[in-house]
C-alpha cells in the first residue's frame, strides 16, 4: 500500500499546495496523504499567520488525511535540519512510502545529480567550502559557491539559486544519508516566485500574508486559495486569532535581551563567534525589532538566521539541548488532525511505530508530565512553550489562554 508524505508549513494553504497534492496523486495511486507540518513558528523563524490547528483544517479540507506536528526543535531550523527532522518523522510513522515536494526544476534526475555532491562531500568540495567560509559569508552561501565551482554541468548551477530547489536538494540529501526507503517525487512549482507579492490564482504564500497583514481588500484573496481555506482563515480572523505578525513579539524579545547577560546568550543555539555582544549592543541601541535585526545582519548572518536566533533566545533554546535533540530525532507523533481515511492510517501507525502517538490533549499532558524520559519531555516542552507564547499574539485577548496543547483536540474532517 502506497502512502504519500508531504512536508509543509501551509502558511496559509493555497492553490499551489493543492496543485502539489493533486499532481502527486496523478503519478501514483496513494491510499492516504500524511502531512508533517510545522507548528506555530516556522523554518525562517517567523510566527505562522494562523495557528497550527486552523492550518491543519485547511489541509484536511483540501485532501490531506493526517497531519502530524513537526517539533519546534526541527521546524525552526536551517533547511538541512528542517528536512532531516521531518523525514525522520515520516519514516518513524512506519507507513509512508513516498515523499512529494515542489521545486522550480521539476526534474528529479537533475536534482538528484546535484544532491549527490552534498552526500559525497569530496575533499575538493570540503576544501572549497572552507575557503568560502573563511571570507565571512553564511554557510548556505559558501556551500552554493563551492558547488558551483565544482559542478561539471553548467546547467546545474542555476538550480542553486532557487528557494524550492534548495529545500528539494536537502530532502534528497537526507533521504540518501538516512538510507531511507521512501521514494521521492518532485512537482514543478507553478505561478509566481517564492518571495513575490503579486496576487493571482497561483500567488505565493508571501503575497497572501502581505495582503492580510497590510489590511488590503481581502476580496483579492478569493482566487489565491481554495474556498475552504479562505473560509477557515476568515473564521480565525473573526475569532481574533489571526492574522499574526512576528513584530507582535517585538517588546517581548527586546525585554528578554535587556534582561540577559552575554554569558547567558552565549549558551543559546546559533549564538557563536561573539554574536552575543553584537546582539546586546543592538538591543540597547534600538527600540524596534526591525532596527535590531538590521544592526545584527551581516554577510555571515542572514535575516532568516537572525529571526531564528532571536526566537531561540526568547524560548531559551540552548546549543547543548539542540545537539541532544538532533541525536535523538523526533520522539513522538503529535496528531493535529485527521480525516476518516486518516483515522484508519493512524491505527496502522499505532501498530507499527515505537513512538508515543499523541492524539488527544490529555496524551500531550501525560507525556509532558512523564519524567522518565527527560529529553523527550524537554522536546515536547519546547512545543508547548512555543504555543503558549504564540497564543499571546492573538488580536483578541480572550483567546490568549495558555496550555492549549493540553485542551485542543485534533481536527476531524469526515
Amino acid at each position: 500500500m502506497a502512502v504519500l508524505g508531504i512536508i509543509a508549513e501551509f502558511n496559509p494553504f493555497h492553490n499551489g499546495h493543492l496543485h502539489l497534492i493533486q499532481r502527486a496523486h496523478q503519478q501514483e495511486h496513494f491510499s492516504a496523504t500524511v502531512i508533517v507540518m510545522s507548528g506555530n513558528f516556522l523554518q525562517r523563524g517567523e510566527a505562522a499567520l494562523c495557528n497550527k490547528w486552523s492550518r491543519t483544517a485547511m489541509a484536511l479540507k483540501a485532501g490531506a488525511d493526517l497531519v502530524i506536528e513537526l517539533p519546534f526543535c526541527f521546524a525552526v531550523r536551517s533547511a538541512y535540519y528542517f528536512a532531516r527532522g521531518a523525514i525522520q518523522l515520516l519514516q518513524r510513522t512506519g507507513v509512508v512510502s513516498h515523499l512529494a515536494f515542489g521545486s522550480e526544476s521539476g526534474n528529479l534526475e537533475e536534482l538528484q545529480n546535484l544532491a549527490d555532491y552534498l552526500v559525497d562531500e569530496s575533499p575538493a568540495y570540503q576544501e572549497c567550502l572552507r575557503k568560502h567560509l573563511a571570507t565571512g559569508i553564511s554557510f548556505a552561501s559558501a556551500r552554493s559557491l563551492a558547488l558551483q565551482s565544482l559542478l561539471p554541468d553548467p546547467k546545474l548551477k542555476h538550480l542553486l539559486l532557487m528557494p524550492n530547489n534548495i529545500l528539494a536538494l536537502e530532502y534528497l540529501h537526507v533521504l540518501a544519508e538516512e538510507q531511507s526507503a521512501i521514494k521521492p517525487i518532485t512537482i514543478m512549482r507553478q505561478g509566481t516566485g517564492y518571495h513575490s507579492t503579486e496576487l493571482g490564482p497561483l500567488a505565493s504564500a508571501s503575497a497572501i500574508r502581505s495582503c492580510l497583514l497590510d489590511k488590503a481588500d481581502r476580496e483579492y484573496l478569493v482566487e489565491t486559495m481554495p474556498l475552504t481555506s479562505l473560509h477557515r482563515l476568515e473564521h480565525e480572523i473573526l475569532a481574533g486569532r489571526a492574522p499574526i505578525s512576528m513584530n507582535a513579539l517585538e517588546q517581548s524579545i527586546l525585554l528578554k535581551l535587556r534582561c540577559s547577560s552575554a554569558q547567558e546568550l552565549a549558551e543559546i543555539y546559533e549564538v557563536t563567534e561573539g554574536l552575543e555582544n553584537r546582539i546586546l549592543q543592538g538591543a540597547n541601541l534600538y527600540g524596534t525589532l526591525e532596527e535590531l535585526k538590521h544592526y545584527i545582519k551581516s554577510k555571515r548572518y542572514s535575516l532568516a538566521r537572525i529571526n531564528r536566533t532571536l526566537l531561540y533566545i526568547l524560548l531559551d533554546v540552548q546549543a547543548r539541548q539542540i545537539a541532544a535533540f538532533d541525536e535523538l530525532g523526533p520522539n513522538y507523533l503529535h496528531i493535529l488532525g485527521f480525516s476518516t481515511q486518516g483515522q484508519k492510517i493512524l491505527q496502522e501507525i499505532k501498530d507499527k511505530t515505537n513512538l508515543p502517538v499523541l492524539n488527544r490533549g490529555s496524551n500531550v499532558k501525560k507525556l509532558h508530565q512523564d519524567k522518565s524520559d527527560p529529553l523527550t519531555q524537554a522536546m515536547l516542552d519546547l512545543d508547548i512553550r512555543s504555543t503558549d507564547i504564540y497564543t499571546l499574539l492573538y488580536p483578541n485577548p480572550r483567546e490568549r489562554r495558555g496550555g492549549q496543547d493540553f485542551t485542543t483536540s485534533p481536527v476531524r474532517i469526515p
